[in-house]
């Protein structure tokens, strides 16, 4: 059995869960890139894939994890050696674990067309408004897969049902029309809706964590990831964060170049900045 999710704190999860049910055991593949943002057009061809990884690199700048993060994996590697598994061993199933955001399911709609020849053996597990009991025995609706414990993660596996014929025909049109649009930014609407947004659809967000007071950037990051909904990374908003700034909408003080623990911002100091309406 192989399995597939789109997080890392996911591997975790599956890792503990095959410790419980050894039916799961198998290995477990990781698709890396964060699909609900950034450019995606022309990702069939090398200078669009390039152009994709230049993108990456520019926000990785001046970040704890540096532009070369970019080169350390390539998801197109990843898939050639899931085929590889699954085209030597044709009792080989592959599952894909999918949690109710717009990482993982743009990045389901990324990889399944390109798993197509395994039809019938490619299965879903789409944690889609489904209640689970969380440490303090109480129902919850998971974000994502590492969400639930690994003991939930067993029973869990009752869900998996192939990928369909018709969602082989229709979900790569999904993809299409999202490469197509091209938005910076791209959120989940409901069931595997995927919307396109503008750069600036989480500015508001991270202005509700700035202050009138210098705060350093790392601790409105860490606010921001931790109390919105709509959740997207930290390389992302630290990109807007800048942004912002160049745009004299932030003040700062610091050396931005150190990283997020070095520089500090507030609300421009002139005036108060009303939290402005996303962009549609």
């Amino acid at each position: 059995m192989i399995h597939i999710v789109f997080q890392q704190a996911d591997v975790d999860v599956i890792m503990k869960a095959m410790e419980i049910d050894e039916s799961l055991a198998g290995e477990v593949f990781e698709i890396k890139d964060e699909w609900g943002v950034g450019p995606l057009a022309g990702l069939n061809t090398d200078e669009g894939w390039k152009a994709r990884e230049s993108w990456w690199r520019d926000l990785l700048k001046d970040t704890p994890y540096g532009p070369d993060i970019v080169g350390s994996f390539d998801d197109r590697e990843t898939v050639n050696a899931i085929r590889k598994a699954m085209s030597e061993n044709t009792d080989q199933q592959a599952w894909i674990w999918m949690g109710q955001n717009q990482h993982d399911v743009t990045g389901y709609y990324w990889l399944m067309p390109q798993l197509r020849e395994f039809q019938g053996r490619v299965m879903i597990l789409y944690l889609n408004n489904l209640p689970f009991i969380n440490e303090k025995g109480q129902l919850f609706y998971p974000w994502g897969v590492h969400d639930i414990l690994p003991k939930e993660a067993v029973k869990a596996k009752r869900l998996a049902r192939p990928i369909t014929l018709s969602e082989y025909e229709v979900d790569p049109d999904e993809w299409n029309k999202l490469s197509e649009e091209n938005a910076l930014v791209r959120i989940l609407e409901g069931g595997k809706k995927i919307v396109g947004k503008e750069a600036n659809f989480y500015d508001a967000e991270i202005l509700k964590n700035i202050t009138s007071e210098w705060q350093k950037a790392s601790r409105v990051l860490h606010n921001t990831l931790h109390r919105m909904k709509i959740k997207t990374g930290d390389v992302f908003l630290a990109w807007r964060i800048r942004d912002m700034i160049a745009q004299g909408r932030i003040d700062v003080t610091g050396d931005m170049s150190k990283g997020w623990k070095d520089f500090e911002i507030k609300l421009k100091s002139a005036t108060q900045l009303e939290i402005p309406e996303v962009s549609q």
